[in-house]
């Protein structure tokens, strides 16, 4: 039986799935993989032999914000290449991952029995908040995808609650990721190698130290307790997904992580799984 034909009820034999956390970078991370591509292929693959009844993958990106909470229902998404003044080698670049309308509507199910009015969009194109780290957890592009939009104005409780109605999926064969950035201050970004800057690493060694105690209080408020939150994110957008992923694990979890790499000195690429702490 194929991963995509395994029931809710037999889909995860093994507990429930990890949620996942993965910095995407700049678009460049799908050809300049650094050390973080690898971990996440590795970790992919280790996945999938754990959890052999992984039948798709729910993923929440900043570079789909809408007015109203909306969820990818398409069958066959096509790849957004939503970003400009690129090689070429990156326009080349596909996603040919297929959508899942049944699973979209189980996300919609569980957002509207959570009271969160949801509608589906069966136009939507994976973008490259999706599928660029996407390409490096799952090269192979077997696994059903299905993107849940951002919504404007939310803060982190509200993203939050996000993941949190759709946690019942993580024992129904189902990853859900929160694909965002550690650190994101592009008015800093110069190319090229450099070390790490400072602030980078205080604040994200403040977030893991957070996640190590299970403070989630301190996260949700870490505008105002993080060293240097306002210079890691100047704007929110790319930290909120962050909350998708706490919300979906809960409360009694592990940060298992990935990858601590910085990327042009700025770029913190921070990637972890959030596992069960028992």
């Amino acid at each position: 039986m194929s991963a995509t034909a395994q029931t809710p009820a037999t889909a995860a034999p093994h507990g429930a799935i990890p949620a996942l956390f993965v910095s995407h970078g700049a678009p460049l991370f799908a050809i300049a993989a650094g050390t973080t591509g690898p971990a996440l292929t590795q970790w992919g693959e280790s996945l999938k032999g754990q959890y052999p009844g992984l039948r798709g993958v729910v993923i929440m990106s900043p570079h789909w914000m809408a007015r109203s909470l909306q969820v990818m229902t398409g069958p066959q998404p096509a790849t957004w290449h939503d970003f400009g003044g690129f090689p070429p080698a990156l326009y080349q670049l596909q996603y040919p991952a297929s959508g899942s309308p049944a699973l979209a509507q189980e996300v919609l199910g569980l957002l509207q029995a959570a009271g969160m009015a949801a509608q589906g969009d069966a136009a939507r194109p994976f973008d490259h908040g999706a599928w660029v780290p996407l390409m490096h957890l799952f090269p192979e592009a077997d696994l059903p995808v299905v993107q849940v939009a951002l919504p404007v104005g939310a803060g982190p409780a509200e993203v939050y609650a996000l993941g949190a109605a759709l946690r019942g999926l993580r024992s129904q064969g189902v990853l859900v990721v929160g694909s965002g950035s550690m650190t994101h201050n592009l008015a800093e970004f110069f190319g090229g190698a450099r070390e790490p800057a400072p602030y980078v690493l205080e604040f994200s060694r403040w977030i893991e130290a957070a996640l190590a105690r299970g403070d989630v209080s301190a996260l949700l408020n870490y505008r105002s307790q993080a060293p240097h939150a306002s210079r890691a994110h100047p704007t929110e957008d790319h930290f909120l997904p962050i909350f998708f992923a706490l919300g979906a694990a809960g409360d009694d979890l592990h940060a298992h992580y990935l990858s601590r790499e910085v990327m042009y000195s700025m770029l913190s690429m921070d990637a972890f799984a959030l596992e069960p702490a028992h």
